[in-house]
């Protein structure tokens, strides 16, 4: 497989990409802090170290850049790699499946409203591994979700953490769902090898439609702001999704994307990494396919 997309520098992404400067939000948005254009300090981390703390924080990144104020500590997480973000930010059980003999469990669960908008297992793929606590095909529930965006406020001031936590209130998650999938040989897969594809797949579901996009707008200028991130490859049908590779790394066997998108009221993210040479059309492909299942459900499992 080969690179399929079309090389593109960090700058021309921000400049033709980002809805306004990385910094106004700082300036409308949050209290006094450090200011968003701390942003660049991001890509003095060495390189290999940089692309793996970036890798496990970036998920998280899309949430956090939603709020201006709350740049300077994204930073300083990104920054710092003891603070990695513990991706259990959708900590919790959540809802349990319920029985449904008629669902065809290798292909993903369908037993509530958010799971079913989780695309089908494609052909040719299974379920991939965990993602900790959480499992490969899980959900969340709004109040869990919420209380535990809530705690990555930690270590702010009280003011900040106290208009954070009233953001992440206005945002009304009603749940979250998640979904792994693999496609290669069925061996255990830790971001470390053998697989020839892993995909996650998330979708938060909210209340508030215009705060789904303001989020996706803000999360993209801070992104972009990094100044370290690849442009990604663009998604077919689907004008409010954006996806970045990671940093080159000669000496890592692995690359990485990963796309933010959203439809109303639901917000995407999707993560793809796999061994090089990486193909950016087949994640594309996918990609699409998980929006095209949202806009059009059709196929029921």
């Amino acid at each position: 497989m080969s690179d399929d997309v079309e090389k593109t520098t960090p700058e021309a992404s921000a400049a033709s990409e980002a809805p306004a400067a990385p910094d106004a939000p700082a300036a409308s948005d949050a209290p006094a802090a450090p200011a968003a254009p701390e942003a660049p300090a991001a890509p003095q981390a060495p390189a290999p170290k940089r692309r793996r703390v970036l890798l496990t924080v970036l998920p998280f990144v899309l949430v956090l850049a939603a709020v201006g104020g709350a740049a300077a500590y994204t930073v300083r997480t990104v920054d710092g790699a003891d603070r990695t973000v513990t991706t259990v930010v959708w900590d919790g059980s959540g809802p349990k499946p319920g029985l449904d003999p008629a669902a065809k469990a290798d292909r993903g669960r369908t037993d509530t409203e958010l799971s079913r908008l989780l695309m089908p297992v494609p052909e040719g793929y299974r379920l991939g591994p965990d993602i900790g606590e959480l499992g490969n095909d899980g959900e969340t529930s709004g109040a869990e979700a919420t209380a535990a965006l809530k705690e990555t406020g930690r270590g702010l001031a009280g003011k900040q953490r106290r208009e954070l936590d009233a953001f992440f209130d206005k945002l009304r998650v009603k749940g979250v769902a998640h979904r792994t999938y693999t496609r290669g040989v069925s061996v255990p897969y830790a971001r470390t090898g053998f697989d020839d594809l892993v995909l996650s797949v998330r979708v938060v579901e909210m209340e508030d439609e215009r705060a789904v996009r303001t989020m996706h707008e803000r999360q993209i200028a801070l992104l972009n702001s990094f100044g370290v991130l690849r442009k990604g490859p663009k998604i077919e049908g689907h004008k409010n999704a954006t996806c970045y590779r990671m940093p080159k790394d000669g000496k890592d066997p692995l690359d990485s994307i990963a796309c933010s998108a959203y439809e109303g009221g639901i917000s995407v993210t999707v993560e793809a990494d796999g061994p090089k040479p990486f193909s950016a059309s087949t994640v594309a492909g996918l990609v699409k396919e998980q929006l095209d299942h949202i806009t059009s459900p059709g196929e029921s499992i």
